[in-house]
């Protein structure tokens, strides 16, 4: 993101993270405010993502959505533990969420949100 404020916010966010933890309700408000930002930057995927986020995290109480899967290396099949990511807070995988807002000039970055709105869409 672009405006000096949401980097402040998404700072803040990550910093609340790693020092408190996971507290649902300030997370939420955060994210919410962070879409505002997400929505004057016209960047849908990211707004769409937030979105996303946020009704998660409201309807579950926690967020469930493991690290999407790297591509596999040619002849080598990733193992995906699914059952524990359903039912686990996934503390990691929001962290690197989080991480993803910074900085969307990267299309890594972009193609990990969007296989992020995919796997909340699909929860």
């Amino acid at each position: 993101m672009e405006n000096p404020s949401a980097q402040k916010l998404i700072n803040k966010i990550q910093v609340n993270l790693f020092k408190n933890g996971f507290e649902a309700e300030t997370l939420v408000a955060d994210l919410k405010k962070l879409r505002e930002y997400s929505l004057e930057e016209n960047n849908p995927v990211l707004t769409k993502a937030l979105r996303l986020t946020y009704e998660h995290i409201e309807a579950n109480g926690a967020f469930l959505i493991p690290i999407p899967d790297d591509e596999p290396i040619e002849g080598e099949e990733l193992i995906t533990d699914s059952t524990a990511a359903a039912t686990e807070n996934n503390l990691e995988s929001l962290e690197y969420l989080v991480s993803l807002f910074s900085d969307l000039t990267h299309k890594n970055n972009l193609s990990d949100l969007r296989e992020y709105n995919k796997a909340l869409q699909e929860f």
